[in-house]
């Protein structure tokens, strides 16, 4: 099995609706992302996928999130916009863009520098 991994990052603003403190308020943080693809087999070129084209869907999937209101996005209507959240969403749209034998292993957003969230399916 190979794998890739690449980090990028976003800056949004969030609210935790119920939750009983501070992060109940409007907030914001600059986000990182990192995604981990993988794959059985390598390409003709012997790669995973090109970096160039994961760098891509990567950055046109947060472009959809960077400097908004994340509870406003149809994604946290319902649902309470939480680094965990954010994970699994960001792995749903990011494995829709990855051609057929690619698999996004994982999808880790941190909140901070310290704390943050990983998806996988």
């Amino acid at each position: 099995m190979y794998e890739l991994t690449v980090e990028s990052g976003f800056a949004a603003a969030h609210s935790l609706r119920e939750y009983d403190g501070k992060c109940e308020n409007l907030h914001g943080h600059n986000w990182k992302v990192q995604v981990v693809l993988s794959a059985e087999t390598l390409d003709r070129l012997g790669m995973v996928m090109d970096f160039r084209d994961v760098k891509r869907h990567v950055g046109e999937v947060l472009d959809e999130f960077d400097h908004r209101h994340l509870n406003e996005l149809d994604d946290f209507t319902r649902q309470n916009p939480t680094t965990e959240n954010l994970a699994r969403v960001l792995h749903e749209r990011l494995s829709a863009r990855v051609a057929q034998g690619i698999k996004v292993e994982k999808v880790t957003v941190w909140e901070s520098e310290k704390c943050g969230a990983a998806y996988r399916e």
